[in-house]
C-alpha cells in the first residue's frame, strides 16, 4: 500500500515566552495548523538561544520582554543560526520597539493582542523569508517624521554608553561592571542623563535610546 505524498514540509518552531500559560496557548494556536510544529519551548533568553542552537528551527517566536529584554539576543541568534527567522510577539505597541526589533534582524512583529489573527500568518511569511508587521504599527511608522541624527541633549560619550546599557536592560551594578565604574558613578551618570533628556523612568529612557538609534 502506497503512502500519500506529504503536501508540505513542517515549519519547525521554537516558542520563547516567560509565561507557561501563554506558551501553552500559542502552541495550541500554532499546532492547529497542519504544517506548523513546535519543537521546543523556552522561558528565558539564555535557554532560548540554547534551544535555537540545538534545534535549528525554521522560526523562533520570541517574546520581547522576558526576565530581561530579549532584543539584544536577536542579532546574536541571527548571526549564529541565520537559517532561523525571528517573529517577535509582544505587548509593546510602541512603533519605536517595532522599528528596533526589525533593525536588529526580526522578520515579524506581532502584538499579543492580535496573536489569534496574525501570528500564524507572520510565522508562515517568516519561514518563507518574508516580513510581517502589525498593520497599525506599520502605519504609525510610515507617518513618523525622520529620526534626528544623534541625541540633541549634549550627552557625553560616557553618558551615551550608560544610556545604551540602560536601554538594553542592564542594572546599575551590571553597567558598572561592564564599564569599570562604581555603582555610585553609574547612578550619577544616570541622573545627568535624566536631567539632560527630560526622561525620568526606565521606559522613557529606552524610548529615547530607540528614537535616537543608540541601540545596535
Amino acid at each position: 500500500m502506497e503512502h500519500a505524498p506529504r503536501e508540505a514540509r513542517s515549519i519547525r518552531i521554537v516558542l520563547a515566552d516567560d509565561h507557561q500559560v501563554v506558551r501553552s496557548g500559542l502552541r495550541l494556536l500554532l499546532e492547529a495548523e497542519a504544517e506548523l510544529e513546535v519543537v521546543a519551548e523556552a522561558s528565558e533568553v539564555e535557554q532560548t538561544e540554547r534551544f535555537v542552537l540545538g534545534h535549528h528551527p525554521d522560526v523562533l517566536v520570541l517574546d520581547l520582554n522576558m526576565e530581561t529584554s530579549s532584543l539584544p539576543a536577536i542579532p546574536r541568534i541571527r548571526e549564529r543560526t541565520p537559517e532561523t527567522a525571528i517573529v517577535v510577539l509582544t505587548m509593546q505597541n510602541d512603533p519605536a520597539f517595532a522599528r528596533e526589533a526589525l533593525r536588529a534582524g526580526a522578520l515579524g512583529y506581532v502584538l499579543k493582542e492580535s496573536a489569534g489573527t496574525e501570528l500564524v500568518q507572520a510565522v508562515r511569511l517568516a519561514a518563507a523569508g518574508e516580513s510581517y508587521l502589525n498593520p497599525r504599527l506599520g502605519a504609525q511608522l510610515a507617518a513618523e517624521p525622520p529620526i534626528p541624527d544623534g541625541p540633541p541633549d549634549e550627552l557625553t560619550d560616557r553618558e551615551l554608553e550608560v544610556l545604551r546599557l540602560i536601554a538594553l536592560g542592564h542594572t546599575n551594578v551590571e553597567i558598572g561592571a561592564q564599564l569599570f565604574l562604581s555603582v555610585r558613578t553609574v547612578e550619577s551618570h544616570r541622573a545627568h542623563i535624566q536631567q539632560k533628556t527630560g526622561r525620568s523612568t526606565r521606559a522613557e529612557l529606552v524610548r529615547y535610546a530607540l528614537d535616537h538609534q543608540l541601540v545596535d
